[in-house]
């Protein structure tokens, strides 16, 4: 089985982000609690194999992608193209938290992490721990829910599969998760936001920052 660690979102122990980020940019898989589901996630780092693995892992097809978990909002601008201003405003209202955004990826992200329309999913979670770790790594964290393919999503550490933390380098145990739903995901490739999978953010609370935010400059800090 592999090695299971105790620690706090919100106040994230060193030993814990230490061992943590060792995984990482050791290429290795990490399950780690978010503020909505438990995920599975490596570092963005070109050629990981540990990227191959999660799928593996997952028993997932590996023509799917995973969505990256962001340090800060002001990261958006680096690693989408061309998105438009209500993406960025919908990115203020509600990052950190349950919302991940599908946009057209930069020149930043490696080949390897994009979906076949050139777009990439992105999220800052509403997780201290989450984002030291991306923070720590000095690259984004590609995740997806810590469940083998097709079955829930955990939304407490008594809910992982024993299969999954057994084949994972370390688990992150916080117990049970803030959500316990997957976030909302917004389609920002067309004129207005596209609601992909519906969560936690409702979808007319988008729809009223994008709509607001339309002909306004929005910037992120």
């Amino acid at each position: 089985m592999g090695d299971v660690v105790r620690v706090s979102q919100s106040s994230p122990e060193p030993e814990a982000l230490e061992r943590a980020a060792e995984v990482l940019l050791g290429k290795g898989t990490l399950v780690m609690p978010t503020d909505s589901v438990y995920g599975i996630g490596c570092a963005a780092l070109p050629d990981n194999p540990a990227h191959e693995r999660i799928f593996a892992i997952k028993r997932r097809d590996r023509s799917l992608t995973l969505p990256w978990l962001l340090a800060d909002a002001s990261d958006l601008g680096r690693f989408c193209a061309d998105a438009p201003e209500w993406a960025y405003a919908v990115a203020q209202a509600f990052w950190p938290g349950a919302l991940t955004l599908v946009v057209r990826a930069s020149d930043e992200v490696p080949a390897c992490y994009l979906r076949d329309d050139g777009t990439i999913a992105l999220r800052v979670p509403d997780s201290e721990l989450v984002r030291a770790l991306a923070r720590m790594v000095g690259v984004p964290l590609p995740t997806t829910s810590a469940n083998l393919h097709g079955l829930p999503a955990a939304g407490s550490f008594s809910d992982l599969d024993p299969r999954l933390v057994a084949e994972a380098d370390l688990t992150l145990d916080a117990g049970e998760l803030p959500l316990g739903v997957a976030s909302t995901i917004v389609d920002c490739t067309a004129g207005r936001p596209r609601i992909v999978r519906e969560g936690p953010i409702a979808p007319g609370a988008i729809e009223e920052v994008a709509h607001g935010a339309r002909g306004h400059s929005v910037s992120l800090s």
